[in-house]
């Protein structure tokens, strides 16, 4: 028998909320139109695949319906699995076609920058395209309605998510271009960074600054007194961040982050994930030497376990400032590489306790 280490297996796919929005709102206007819920009620996607999801809950009376479904995220690590997505569908005025409103756990639109208007209920524009779809063959096109959404609990799930730096109050947003949720692709997270630079944008702000973790941003906001909402979490994905200001520029970036994060970067991995990417002892042995330090502290950073151990070398040598500094200035040169344009970047390595190691970049000469 294969062990549980051994044994290899298929990640499940799982559904976005779009998704469980556009069955949920299928079933509550088949109920509203026809006294019948469809259970389970099937969908199609933007892909062509057709999706069928079990009703969680069926609710009618003469003026509305209410359908909801348990969000189903497979093996993707969602803070929203498991949530319950409904959606109440009413008869509108005359003439209004369909409305999308906000309802308990739903966040509402309050900067701009997003794609949509200051006021506009957290629904996207590929979730609202998929409701549209999934009501078209049980209602005429030009069918008067009002779609509104909610996540009960959504509010305190959204305390853990970047909704309140983008500006989106009350609740979660709905979301998925696709329908479907891909196991560890943190789509969400590199949405939400990408609508973090759309937000800074549209404010004017010409200095944003992302950082790898949250000692890494506290310090970098005591360091650059940089409003709240030019602040970006970028995690690991400083590639998902660089190449959106590649084709969306602003004229400062500030990139923060630990020393092992930063010495990735600098080996030219744009994704600094530990599953995903290494830190190069060899090339961090050389910076070492760079630094100043002598053949046998060189010899030992070159066989170090992690990126930890050789900055303890750095230290014993009283060169871990050195070190710091060059590995944040090679971060800098990948990250220009990867930018290929018009954004200045400086780059700042901080320290387990909050310090700054180091801060290179163009407003200092370029280090």
């Amino acid at each position: 028998m294969l062990s549980a280490l051994s044994e290899k297996r298929e990640l499940r796919r799982g559904w976005t909320t779009g998704a469980c929005a556009a069955a949920a709102s299928r079933a509550a206007c088949q109920a509203l139109f026809s006294g019948e819920f469809p259970d389970p009620v099937t969908i199609a996607l933007p892909g062509g695949e057709r999706p069928s999801f079990k009703l969680a809950l069926a609710e009618r009376t003469a003026d509305w319906a209410r359908a909801g479904i348990i969000k189903d995220a497979g093996d993707d690590p969602d803070i929203t699995h498991g949530a319950l997505i409904i959606a109440e569908l009413r008869r509108g005025a005359p003439g209004s076609g369909v409305v999308f409103r906000a309802g308990e756990g739903v966040g509402t639109v309050t900067r701009p920058g997003l794609k949509l208007a200051v006021g506009e209920p957290a629904i996207n524009p590929g979730p609202r395209a998929m409701i549209l779809e999934s009501l078209g063959d049980v209602v005429p096109e030009d069918a008067d309605l009002i779609v509104t959404l909610s996540i009960p609990n959504g509010a305190e799930l959204a305390a853990s998510t970047m909704n309140a730096r983008l500006g989106i109050l009350g609740g979660l947003s709905i979301l998925g271009t696709t329908g479907i949720v891909i196991p560890y692709s943190c789509a969400s997270w590199i949405h939400a960074i990408h609508r973090g630079v759309d937000v800074a944008r549209a404010a004017g702000i010409e200095h944003i600054a992302a950082a790898t973790g949250r000692t890494s941003e506290a310090a970098i906001a005591r360091l650059l007194d940089l409003p709240d909402h030019a602040l970006i979490d970028m995690g690991d994905f400083a590639g998902g961040l660089l190449k959106y200001l590649r084709r969306h520029p602003i004229r400062r970036l500030t990139l923060a982050g630990g020393f092992a994060k930063m010495a990735k970067l600098a080996c030219g991995h744009l994704d600094l994930h530990s599953g995903r990417s290494q830190v190069d002892p060899g090339r961090l042995a050389a910076f070492l030497g760079e630094a100043g330090a002598g053949d046998e502290a060189v010899r030992l950073a070159a066989s170090a376990p992690g990126a930890g151990a050789v900055l303890d070398l750095a230290r014993k040598e009283g060169l871990e400032g050195a070190l710091a500094r060059l590995v944040a200035l090679g971060a800098r040169e990948v990250g220009l590489a990867t930018l290929a344009g018009e954004t200045e970047l400086d780059v700042a390595i901080i320290a387990n306790d909050g310090s700054v190691l180091t801060h290179v970049g163009t407003f200092d000469g370029g280090g």
